[in-house]
């Protein structure tokens, strides 16, 4: 059962259809197990092929005429063998939904009625086999290709950011659960009058989705960017952005600890701003005398967060976006392997695991138009004569470290190695000759030690990093390009 729905008012409205609709039945004694489970799969599978959150299954309505006339099912107390019937289903239906009846009575008159989750990512089989209804026929989805061929196409449209997580709420309660009101507040517009007129631009920007009973779900997407609360949406709570100083340049010691419960649009600034702030008492921490210099870029610190936030895989359950500070660099992590090769995180075309976000964030202004937002990250540590970021990426996480500044000779071959590849990349797709001088300039070198440049050109060249643009001119008036170029 779903809190707060008024089933007297859904079981109405279905009746007002002139006939049953591929997404719901009408029944009144037939509780035969597998009969249930075979509509169970097909009222799913249907649901998601007609755009509908949920299929309905309801007992003591005839589907001839409509009328109630009650049902002598108690679904309670009915078994499948031994077993409950509720739990036998729910062992026999693949992938694992949730299932659910509920009793009412209306005319004086028992009626159950059980909901059924649309598909999302796979269509739904009873006993290894998908069902699916043509009309108010039951048949198997494998004799219709071209409705299993679309319910296929739904699931490759419909993406994580898309997934309902909160179902069945009234209009006059979407104001405790989103920050509706900012949506048009960090936009500069007008906030109409009415939580109707809210609730329907909501809809048309798919944060919600209108029910069939006048009530609205909260799509992961809503939830995400306007929650007044993560923790709210059991499926989302681990996606709450979570900041962490530590002292020193391990884990051991936590010195604050803060997990951001409200939705990145309405949080991410006062985000960044705890983040800066962290950044500076890392400073403190590390070091007897404060020097008055930042930590970090704050261009390439807000990309970073922008990132996590973006690129996060949601199908991972149990972990989220996660920026840790310690005294020598930032982390930002996420789960989800990154979706281009490390090598090419620069000049790679957009690629965004969750368009409609990054879209909204963009219009934010919170993240980077032009692309992934590495350029961006590396401009910003350019400035600062500090390493370019380091990218660690695995199958089920992305990890994106900004070292702090240190002298440049205590930089590793790595650090010197990968900023030599990465600014050469940058300037490359601006459409700036790469020279000795220019990366004298990014490694804060001056020029009496143009030698030092020159061997770790030679040795990005010799690891096949970056190439030489024309091996004819003379070594000091040479340009140099990424080696994909």
């Amino acid at each position: 059962m779903r809190n707060s729905i008024d089933y007297q008012a859904l079981v109405n409205l279905l009746r007002s259809y002139d006939t049953e609709e591929s997404w719901f039945e009408f029944k009144v004694d037939n509780t035969n197990p597998e009969r249930i489970g075979e509509y169970v799969s097909a009222l799913s599978n249907s649901a998601a092929v007609s755009d509908h959150s949920f299929g309905y299954l309801i007992w003591g309505i005839d589907d001839s005429s409509h009328e109630i006339v009650g049902t002598h099912f108690r679904p309670r107390t009915a078994k499948k063998g031994n077993q409950d019937l509720l739990n036998w289903l729910m062992t026999s239906i693949s992938p694992r939904i949730s299932l659910d009846f509920t009793e009412i009575t209306m005319n004086e008159r028992n009626v159950v009625i059980l909901e059924i989750p649309a598909a999302i990512s796979e269509p739904v089989r009873f006993a290894d086999t998908e069902y699916i209804r043509v009309g108010s026929n039951m048949q198997r989805l494998s004799k219709y290709p071209e409705i299993e061929r679309a319910l296929w196409k739904r699931f490759d449209e419909l993406p994580a950011e898309m997934h309902i997580v909160r179902s069945g709420v009234p209009v006059s309660d979407l104001s405790s659960l989103l920050a509706l009101d900012e949506y048009f507040l960090i936009q500069n517009l007008p906030v109409p009058s009415s939580l109707e007129s809210i609730a329907a631009r909501f809809v048309e920007e798919r944060f919600l989705v209108a029910e069939d009973d006048g009530r609205y779900s909260i799509t992961a997407l809503g939830a995400l960017l306007f929650a007044r609360n993560l923790l709210q949406f059991p499926m989302l709570a681990s996606k709450a952005l979570r900041i962490i100083l530590y002292k020193g340049n391990g884990r051991l010691t936590a010195v604050n600890d803060v997990t951001v419960v409200e939705g990145y649009a309405i949080s991410f600034e006062s985000s960044f701003n705890r983040v800066n702030d962290m950044l500076k008492q890392a400073e403190i921490i590390g070091s007897a005398l404060r020097e008055d210099v930042r930590l970090l870029p704050p261009a390439s610190v807000r990309e970073v967060m922008g990132n996590i936030l973006i690129h996060q895989d949601l199908s991972i359950r149990g972990a989220g976006p996660l920026v840790e500070i310690f005294e020598n660099r930032l982390e930002g992590s996420n789960p989800g392997s990154l979706l281009v090769p490390r090598d090419r995180i620069i000049d790679s075309a957009p690629r965004a695991r969750n368009e409609a976000l990054a879209a909204f964030l963009r219009r934010l202004h919170i993240c980077e138009e032009r692309g992934s937002g590495f350029d961006r990250i590396e401009e910003g540590m350019a400035l600062m004569n500090l390493p370019s970021p380091l990218v660690e990426t695995g199958a089920d996480f992305t990890r994106i470290k900004l070292l702090s500044p240190c002298d440049f000779s205590m930089w590793s071959l790595e650090d010197r190695l990968r900023t030599c590849y990465m600014f050469t990349c940058l300037l490359y797709i601006e459409g700036v000759p790469v020279t000795n001088s220019e990366l004298r300039a990014r490694f804060g070198i001056s020029e009496s030690n143009s030698a030092v440049i020159s061997r770790i050109i030679r040795k990005a060249v010799e690891d096949g990093l970056i190439r030489i643009h024309d091996e004819s001119v003379g070594v000091r008036a040479r340009r140099y390009d990424p080696y994909w170029a």
